[in-house]
């Protein structure tokens, strides 16, 4: 699996958790349950970011 590849799987799992996010914060009381969905999300996006500023592709 190239780079690419990788960094394309964890934007669409950021927009999923982004989108799954939004829809706790308003459909559900629990925010423990909120929050770690959130951070959870926001960690995919670290890693990706990480990949995309330390591995170049071409």
């Amino acid at each position: 699996m190239n780079v690419k590849r990788i960094r394309d799987v964890l934007n669409a799992l950021f927009m999923l958790g982004t989108l799954a996010t939004v829809i706790i914060y308003f459909a559900v009381d629990d925010w423990l349950l909120f929050a770690y969905v959130g951070m959870a999300t926001m960690a995919i996006k670290f890693i990706e970011f990480t990949i995309r500023f330390t591995i170049r592709t071409k």
